[in-house]
């Protein structure tokens, strides 16, 4: 699991609160917590001024409270919890895995765990809404589904192809659905 981690573990950029609008950067890599500012300001004295940089190591960066509070005041409460627990040595290796990997991980899982999923993070509500993960999705627990809809689902997307043609709730739906599919597929033997 150790490759998985990169030398650079988290970084983050923001404007400072008011009044005075500085920039800030987060780096935080495999063993210090680096802190980088850049004054905004209009005043002469101020402009071409390098930007400031302060570099601790984790260990140092747990027992500094003033460094937490101006980051938690920056960047937050979460992300300095965040900062904490990697200086801690607390990674979350499911966030650092590839998207292939977890589109794979994705299949095992029924849809209704899936809308939960992408819940957790914005990584994984833009897996869960990703073109691969629906198109994996249709291929393999549709039925339904034959080569001659392909077309049909890379032209209108493979979501809304799940959405309009695959999961209908109640009878009604369904017979409608599946004399939609039937239509469909006359269609594309037609042409």
């Amino acid at each position: 699991m150790a490759s998985l981690l990169g030398e650079q573990l988290f970084e983050i950029s923001r404007q400072g609160p008011p009044p005075p609008k500085d920039f800030f950067q987060l780096v935080n890599t495999k063993n210090e917590v680096i802190l980088r500012s850049w004054r905004i300001s209009l005043q002469l004295n101020c402009r071409g001024a390098p930007p400031k940089e302060l570099r601790t190591s984790h260990l140092e960066f747990l027992h500094h409270k003033v460094l937490q509070q101006q980051i938690g005041t920056v960047f937050g409460q979460r992300i300095l919890e965040y900062t904490i627990s990697l200086c801690q040595g607390k990674f979350d290796y499911l966030e650092r895995l590839p998207d292939n990997l977890m589109l794979c991980i994705m299949s095992y899982l029924k849809l209704k765990e899936t809308t939960l999923l992408a819940q957790v993070s914005h990584r994984f509500r833009k897996l869960c809404n990703s073109e691969k993960f629906w198109e994996h999705t249709v291929r393999n627990r549709c039925a339904g589904f034959t080569s001659d809809m392909e077309g049909i689902a890379n032209a209108m997307g493979w979501r809304k192809t799940f959405f309009t043609f695959f999961n209908t709730s109640g009878r009604k739906e369904q017979q409608q659905g599946n004399r939609t599919i039937q239509q469909l597929r006359l269609s594309v033997i037609i042409k």
